[in-house]
């Protein structure tokens, strides 16, 4: 967390995370470290067994940093007023030319922090995962206040919970986006057009039968899918480094069988079979978390494309969503709708790998369906219902 950051010719240099040395709190640390960015360091390697959660964290605490160094600030100098300019600063980060740009490597000259603005929910997040950052440094010694400590609507800010999850495509939706994807192709088409055709079916296939993450779909290997008494499974190691194994049903086995004829490889994966399961052009190097990520977003931007010239106006919500929607979206629409179709709970919070069955319980849209078809018995009275009212 070291390397300086720049802007293009001519704008504004975007501050690196060396810091200058600075005492620790009242008392003495409890690490070694001469920085924020060395003390923050040391808070991520607690997260080293977890890379996706050590990513996220990263980037937030990065995000942190780099707005104080922007300041010529450090840890120790945040103060209460401060967590709310650093969230209006998350729902707008400007000057938007040196926060905000697309995807680069990080060690790109033009990477930035910011894809764009983080919505409610992301703002949320950050603050929870920065409170946590905050309370290990005050308990190692390197901070002497938690600014967040004084938030008086703390638990209303920070709490990241859902009553239900939003972020899913509906049925009738999800059904026109894979006719969609399955549109036949021209005859005169390219070995390569057919190759990206079959590849995305595969994944949109993949991420609506099996719910996974984004960065399991990535690191999914062939021989992750296996057989056991007649029955194929996928064993997957996500979220915390937790191993579970999930039903593979007849549909995935089909388009699994089939992408794997596009790449020449006999219909069923073999014990100890290498290679990933999505791959790029030549059909050998797998996809990255990143290129995958474009290319679900991509493709759900070519849809709304697609559905608002057949429609017009006509699906302007639909084509909203579709615009809107995000690589993780497909894994809430594949749980929704398991639990739509009458999946267990049990089975449900087994397939998502969820630790709490209040969590897995956002997928149970049923309540909110029979409550409002109960609730719509609750009217206002119409004249012809009215009795005579009789003089008091």
């Amino acid at each position: 967390m070291s390397d300086a950051r720049e802007g293009s010719p001519g704008q504004a240099r975007l501050p690196g995370l060396v810091l200058p040395a600075q005492p620790a709190a009242m008392g003495g640390a409890h690490i070694e470290a001469s920085n924020d960015a060395e003390a923050v360091s040391q808070w991520l390697a607690e997260f080293q067994g977890s890379p996706q959660t050590l990513r996220a964290y990263r980037r937030e605490a990065e995000r942190l940093l780099l707005w104080l160094a922007y300041q010529e600030r450090s840890l120790a100098s945040l103060r209460r007023q401060d967590l709310d300019a650093f969230e209006a600063f998350l729902e707008s980060p400007t000057p938007r030319q040196l926060w905000i740009g697309p995807s680069r490597p990080r060690s790109a000259a033009d990477w930035r922090p910011f894809r764009g603005p983080l919505s409610p929910a992301s703002r949320r997040q950050s603050l929870v995962i920065l409170q946590g950052m905050f309370a290990w440094l005050v308990e190692a010694g390197w901070l002497a206040h938690n600014p967040f400590r004084l938030m008086r609507d703390k638990r209303r800010r920070l709490d990241n919970r859902q009553t239900g999850i939003e972020r899913y495509l509906e049925r009738p939706l999800w059904e026109w986006f894979w006719y969609w994807l399955l549109r036949p192709l021209n005859e005169q088409v390219s070995a390569r057009e057919h190759f990206l055709w079959q590849r995305r079916r595969m994944i949109f296939g993949f991420a609506y039968l099996l719910a996974p993450r984004i960065s399991e779909m990535a690191d999914a290997e062939m021989s992750d899918f296996f057989q056991r008494e007649g029955r194929w499974w996928w064993r997957v190691t996500g979220k915390g480094n937790k191993s579970a194994r999930i039903p593979v049903p007849q549909d995935m086995l089909i388009l699994l069988n089939e992408w794997r004829l596009t790449l020449r490889l006999p219909a069923n994966p073999q014990p100890g079979e290498s290679g990933g399961v999505l791959r790029a052009l030549d059909g050998k190097r797998g996809l990255g978390h990143n290129q995958l990520y474009r290319l679900i977003r991509e493709t759900f931007t070519q849809a709304a494309d697609s559905l608002e010239q057949e429609t017009g106006n006509e699906a302007a919500p639909q084509v909203a969503r579709l615009r809107t929607a995000t690589p993780h979206w497909l894994r809430h629409t594949a749980l929704t709708h398991q639990a739509q179709a009458g999946v267990e709970l049990r089975y449900l919070a087994s397939t998502a790998r969820h630790a709490r069955l209040d969590t897995t319980a956002q997928y149970l849209h049923l309540e909110d369906e029979e409550w409002h078809r109960q609730q719509s018995a609750h009217v206002l009275p119409t004249r012809a219902d009215a009795d005579p009212v009789e003089p008091v």
